[in-house]
């Protein structure tokens, strides 16, 4: 089914109007798979229910049982710190509601024991890109949840970018690729065009060559199969600059503290989760 085809015609309540939240929202209106009728989000701060509504058109709501009543789908788009005691004030309203979590580290069966018997759970990783419609989102399906139930939220998340089903065993180590990996790409986009301007590039043209090489070489990675290190033999000629930049790169550790960068992000879901 493509994006032109596919018509959201149930109502989505977003428990937690923050960027995650107006991200899902903002990306799913863009595609005009929903109307912004039939959103609702749940936001305890006025300002930002105002800014909300006047943003995207939604109708936003201080409490989440309110949102979540009235919903298909309730979205839970909260902090992990908060998100028992969320869950449980809105179970007796989602009894024949599809919950869906994007809460990082909290797994499916810690929420289906916080809602009534048979309410189906699917859980999401998605992550900031989905703002503009280049997300990556991982989706597993609790106990409870049916293929039908997996299927329409991989079709959501879909409009917002990409969306591919796994086994929730696989959440954690989603979470810190590409959860979080935005960060770590941003991190690496500042630093190079940092060291341009170093080397006496103006700040933003320092900046536009490195979010386009970025860009660029991810669709070159996607569209031709090519692996990562085919690549890097291809641009490191023998004796030239990319193998001198390969190589301070290396003693610096790069790869390793990218490893290790996973595997932290990866033991902080599991603690989140427990």
């Amino acid at each position: 089914m493509s994006q032109g085809q596919f018509k959201f015609t149930g109502t989505l309540a977003i428990i937690g109007g923050g960027r995650m939240g107006e991200a899902v929202a903002k990306g799913l209106l863009s595609t005009g798979a929903i109307d912004s009728q039939r959103i609702i989000v749940a936001e305890p701060v006025p300002e930002r229910r105002a800014t909300l509504e006047a943003a995207h058109g939604v109708r936003c709501v201080a409490e989440p049982a309110e949102a979540a009543r009235e919903a298909d789908v309730v979205l839970l788009a909260v902090k992990p710190r908060v998100i028992d005691d969320v869950v449980a004030g809105i179970a007796d309203a989602v009894r024949d509601a599809l919950v869906v979590s994007i809460a990082a580290g909290i797994s499916c069966a810690r929420l289906e024991s916080l809602l009534h018997p048979g309410v189906p759970v699917v859980r999401v990783m998605p992550n900031t890109p989905a703002m503009v419609g280049s997300g990556m989102a991982v989706v597993s399906g609790g106990n409870e949840a049916t293929r039908e139930h997996v299927s329409l939220v991989r079709e959501l998340f879909s409009l917002l970018g990409k969306a591919i089903v796994l086994e929730e065993r696989y959440q954690d180590a989603a979470t810190a690729i590409s959860g979080s990996g935005p960060a770590y790409v941003a991190l690496f986009i500042d630093a190079l065009a940092r060291g341009g301007v170093r080397q006496g590039l103006p700040r933003d043209v320092a900046q536009e060559l490195a979010v386009q090489t970025v860009r660029g070489t991810a669709d070159l990675l996607e569209q031709t199969g090519m692996h990562p290190e085919e690549l890097v033999d291809g641009v490191a000629s023998p004796g030239g600059t990319t193998i001198a930049a390969i190589e301070a790169l290396e003693s610096g550790g790069f790869r390793a503290a990218v490893a290790r960068a996973v595997a932290a992000a990866v033991a902080r879901a599991k603690e989140l989760g427990s």
